[in-house]
């Protein structure tokens, strides 16, 4: 009898790590299948406001804190944009004193717990930046998705699709940049995002369904007059650009593609940001397998994506070997497998996705080149 029932209790005992482990991976895969809008990836450390004076803010001294380069400053209710960090400026070891340019929504006070974000601005391209612009939907195959149109005179439209933690208003960074330059552009919210339809499972899937809203935004675009179209991506959104380039109807009106910080290997990724999360190390390959099964995620779908003898198109990638979240070294193998199509602008200490606030003008300078002769 003692046998049976410490048989049972040793079943009973793995038939209870095991539960665990299985909820433990399900809970490590919601930091990437899950990730909402607007509010930051477990990568990004929150940062305490320690203090504010004329065009100053006093920030806990973290790596972050001392990126090169302009941002968003986030918490909650809050925005602001801040600069360079300013060495000369009187601070405590523990501090860092950057360059306050403006407080575009709320107050920072003391104590405010902040994030830093690659969104500069907040609203919509006539409240931020002063540009005329129109709300449309576009039909998508879950329903209407959102988006901004801001009119241009040239043929050639520009399709933004923002990515992982962040929202169209991503986007308005470089609109500013596009619509002096005549583009179209249509910014476009996707499945998931506020306003637009949520996927059946309520989960991320990093770019493998999502990317039918962009064929679906492309097919807007050509109804309403686009001859061409260049799709511009971060993140996932960059993931979304490139299936779409590869499987879309429309893929042969694509003249080109901008990718910021693309995630090519959504496994890595994912463990990633479970791993931000504090999931132990041996959790991780659950966390994935969790995805898989939670999602269908096909490695071998996701390869034949980023398939070097795919590309058809000249691309512009952005990123730099500091991104935490989408490893530097796949992009750099793509590159390298196709130096007749891809040109790799890289940027060193430059988060994830935010490969144009570290700096702002060389990238603008090679997006320029890249674009003209697609005009």
């Amino acid at each position: 009898m003692r046998t049976v029932t410490a048989t049972a209790a040793a079943v009973t005992a793995a038939l209870a790590a095991g539960a665990a482990s299985v909820a433990a991976g399900r809970f490590a895969s919601d930091a990437a299948l899950k990730a909402p809008p607007g509010r930051p990836l477990p990568t990004e450390p929150r940062l305490t406001v320690h203090g504010t004076a004329a065009g100053q803010v006093v920030l806990t001294r973290d790596l972050a804190a001392l990126r090169p380069g302009t941002y968003g400053l986030s918490g909650n209710g809050s925005h602001a944009v801040v600069g360079p960090v300013l060495a000369t400026a009187p601070h405590s070891a523990d501090t860092v004193v950057r360059r306050l340019e403006r407080v575009t929504h709320g107050t920072l006070n003391p104590g405010d717990a902040v994030w830093f974000t690659p969104n500069l601005h907040i609203g919509d391209p006539s409240s931020a930046l002063g540009l005329e612009y129109t709300d449309v939907d576009v039909p998508g195959e879950l329903g209407p998705l959102p988006a901004w149109f801001v009119p241009g005179a040239r043929r050639t439209w520009v399709i933004a699709v923002h990515g992982l933690g962040t929202t169209r208003e991503h986007a308005l960074n470089l609109i500013g940049f596009l619509h002096r330059r005549r583009f179209p552009v249509l910014a476009l919210a996707y499945r998931g995002d506020q306003g637009a339809p949520r996927p059946p499972d309520g989960l991320n899937h990093l770019g493998e369904s999502e990317w039918r809203d962009v064929d679906a935004a492309m097919h807007y675009a050509v109804r309403y007059g686009a001859e061409r179209v260049v799709l511009l991506g971060w993140s996932t959104g960059a993931t979304m650009a490139l299936r779409a380039a590869a499987h879309s109807g429309l893929r042969d009106l694509v003249s080109g593609l901008v990718l910021d910080s693309p995630v090519l290997d959504w496994q890595a990724t994912l463990r990633a940001l479970a791993a931000a999360r504090h999931t132990p190390g041996p959790l991780l390959p659950l966390a994935v397998r969790a995805a898989q099964g939670r999602t269908g995620l096909d490695a071998a779908r996701t390869d034949e994506t980023t398939d070097p003898t795919r590309l058809r198109v000249p691309t512009l990638i952005f990123h730099g070997p500091d991104d935490t979240v989408a490893p530097w070294a796949t992009t750099r193998r793509l590159a390298a497998h196709r130096p007749d199509l891809i040109t790799l602008h890289t940027v060193p200490q430059a988060p994830h996705a935010a490969m144009w606030n570290a700096d702002p003008a060389p990238y603008e300078e090679a997006l320029r080149r890249f674009l003209t002769p697609l005009m």
